[in-house]
């Protein structure tokens, strides 16, 4: 795939979470990302020159604002939620149908977007992991690959130390942080910061990579 011509003007969605807010703080630091519009449920509270919000509740349903979301070469989907505690169904639902509607919905709108998605360490491709969560996030990225996009990418981190300074980090993360440079000497392929992995989306999309999986390693690769 040839490097991108252009500045990365990007969508990223679950920017009001720990792992979209990590990914927007990258990409509004960035020289080689343009603009950066995303998509929240509820207002972010994040000002800035690059940034476009849009808040819009439901994302089974994206026509209400599908001429906003033209125009972009990028997304990256940081939308997601815990299988802990969740029906089975319910977690299909809100991982596989979401994710698929979005994308889908995009494709058809940026066939030149390159779509980088969050999934994690341990998702099942072959669909046949007795976990729940490994299957449906396997079928996502399988899917999401047969998509007219330009590129797509399947992340799949592992532990991810929060950015400092950001509000969105799970109160957990702040009590286990010292176990990062332990966990990045013995397991690097675990182990990567949020900083890392929004510059690795940035890279992929501005230069491509050489498999559509990009595991921890890759990740702490590409952000160099």
């Amino acid at each position: 795939m040839s490097e991108l011509e252009t500045k990365i003007r990007v969508i990223i969605t679950g920017a009001t979470g720990m792992v979209g807010e990590g990914v927007m703080h990258e990409c509004l630091l960035h020289p080689d990302v343009e603009s950066v519009l995303v998509i929240n449920r509820k207002p972010g509270g994040v000002n800035h020159p690059k940034l476009t919000e849009i808040i819009h509740s439901n994302f089974f349903d994206l026509s209400l604002i599908e001429d906003r979301i033209e125009g972009y070469n990028a997304c990256f989907f940081c939308l997601g939620v815990s299988s802990i505690g969740v029906k089975p169904e319910t977690y299909y639902e809100l991982t596989y149908t979401l994710t698929m509607h979005v994308a889908q919905t995009l494709s058809r709108l940026n066939p030149a977007m390159t779509f980088c998605y969050v999934s994690g360490a341990g998702t099942d491709s072959t669909e046949r992991e007795r976990q729940t969560w490994a299957r449906v996030k396997g079928k996502t990225e399988n899917d999401l690959m047969e998509l007219p996009f330009r590129q797509v990418y399947n992340f799949r981190p592992g532990f991810m130390r929060p950015t400092e300074g950001l509000k969105n980090a799970k109160s957990f993360y702040r009590y286990i942080t010292w176990l990062y440079p332990i966990g990045r000497a013995l397991y690097p392929n675990g182990f990567c910061t949020l900083k890392e992995l929004g510059l690795a989306m940035i890279t992929v999309t501005k230069k491509g990579f050489r498999k559509s999986t990009v595991e921890g390693r890759d990740i702490i690769e590409l952000a160099g």
